[in-house]
């Protein structure tokens, strides 16, 4: 994801005050209770003032885009340790795997900055960008090792992800992403055959 280069360190204090904003925030969006609290109430909750507050995060949006760049660089870095640690084909069926487990355990977190982020949100495309480019990573990587098929790329995928999420409410939904996952996996490894040099990933 893109970061604001310009931007200077935090001072320790002052870094320690938006953590503890940005994790009450998380909290708060998990719950599902985030347009239920008036914005200075993230502050009293944090232990903050309402100035620290406004400081860091001058409105609900950017606390928001706070918290969502903060969830997309840890899912990206859980992605980069299993390439890193994992066969290719592991890796990226335990990411996929993983990655129904977020949205289980953080729905309320995922509506919330779904309602509140707008479709031109900068912080949103960023985000999708920095996904798929581990997803593709991921699939790549598996390509390359003949375990996964050439020809479906990591777009594919990410479709895939965004359907799970976006019938969330479905009853069954836990047990239908699941299936969707090994739906996916059998259909990106059926036909799989070791790459040549020349080969190129589909992207």
């Amino acid at each position: 994801m893109s970061t604001r280069g310009s931007a200077k360190p935090l001072r320790a204090d002052a870094q320690r005050n938006r953590q503890a904003l940005l994790a009450k925030a998380r909290e708060i969006f998990d719950a599902g209770e985030f347009f239920d609290l008036r914005f200075d109430d993230f502050a009293r909750l944090a232990g903050v003032g309402t100035g620290t507050l406004y400081r860091h995060f001058p409105t609900r949006e950017a606390l928001a885009e706070a918290v969502y760049r903060e969830e997309v660089v840890a899912l990206c870095d859980r992605a980069r340790r299993l390439q890193a640690t994992s066969p290719p084909l592991e890796a990226l069926a335990t990411f996929l795997r993983d990655f129904v487990d977020y949205l289980h355990e953080h729905h309320g977190l995922a509506r919330t900055l779904a309602t509140l982020m707008t479709t031109g949100s900068e912080a949103l495309a960023d985000g999708s960008r920095a996904l798929e480019e581990a997803v593709t990573d991921l699939v790549a990587a598996a390509v390359e090792e003949g375990t996964v098929r050439g020809d479906v790329g990591a777009g594919a995928v990410m479709m895939a992800l965004h359907g799970i999420g976006a019938a969330h409410d479905r009853p069954g939904w836990r047990a239908e992403a699941d299936g969707v996952i090994t739906l996916v996996l059998d259909g990106l490894v059926q036909g799989a055959q070791p790459s040549s040099p020349n080969d190129s990933p589909a992207r």
